[in-house]
């Protein structure tokens, strides 16, 4: 009986672990805060080479794709982003882990870009929109998993016409004219009404409620 114990204990184990998002800063989400708009010198992406990746996961493993910008752009004042905008192309969602399934890759795509998820047909495009990036200078007790973050970033992500404020570190540099933006974080898909099998109840057939997001975005002037 103990080792039949033992044995279930180890499977409900895994299977909590396969719910958990991959380790990542916790986005802060608010409600949507006032935007100013940008001064100084536009900073265009590079919607060739700029890439956001997402990870979602359930109790029998995990998905993991991309997503392409659509266009944007950050404005710079003396060596400071007073503001910006990036619009995200939703109909450019794509699976990777899937490529060798053509057949599995294409249904995952259709799920995620229907009506249950983001309804890519009705809101093509997502926006998220700068309201306050301030230097990050860490103290004692900051605890972020991102590494040599140097700055804050706060911004209105609005995806199918629900508009939240998220808070999150990221690893910003500026030389040459280009600036290099690096993020990785988690959110909860829940707050935009994304709710399709975010029930724990739900068992196998859960969709975990966090979704990990990470960008890479190179912007020229």
């Amino acid at each position: 009986m103990k080792k039949l114990l033992c044995i279930v204990f180890v499977i409900t184990c895994g299977i909590v672990a396969c719910e958990q998002a991959p380790k990542a800063d916790k986005a802060r989400i608010t409600d949507a805060q006032t935007v100013q708009t940008g001064t100084g010198n536009a900073y265009l992406p590079d919607t060739a080479s700029s890439v956001v990746q997402w990870i979602g996961t359930k109790p029998t493993g995990k998905h993991y794709g991309a997503l392409k910008l659509a266009g944007g752009a950050l404005y710079v004042k003396d060596s400071l982003i007073t503001g910006g905008q990036f619009i995200i192309d939703m109909k450019s969602l794509q699976d990777v882990d899937l490529a060798a399934d053509s057949a599995m890759k294409r249904k995952l795509e259709n799920e995620l870009k229907g009506e249950m998820f983001f309804d890519v047909k009705k809101y093509p495009a997502a926006t998220f929109e700068i309201t306050e990036v301030t230097a990050f200078h860490p103290t004692d007790g900051d605890e972020l998993t991102l590494r040599n973050a140097t700055h804050i970033v706060k911004g209105n992500l609005t995806l199918k016409a629900v508009t939240k404020n998220i808070s999150f570190p990221a690893r910003i540099t500026l030389k040459d004219n280009t600036i290099i933006a690096i993020a990785n974080f988690n959110i909860d898909r829940t707050e935009w009404g994304i709710s399709y099998r975010a029930d724990k109840s739900l068992q196998d057939k859960l969709i975990n409620s966090q979704v990990n997001i990470s960008f890479d975005i190179k912007a020229t002037r």
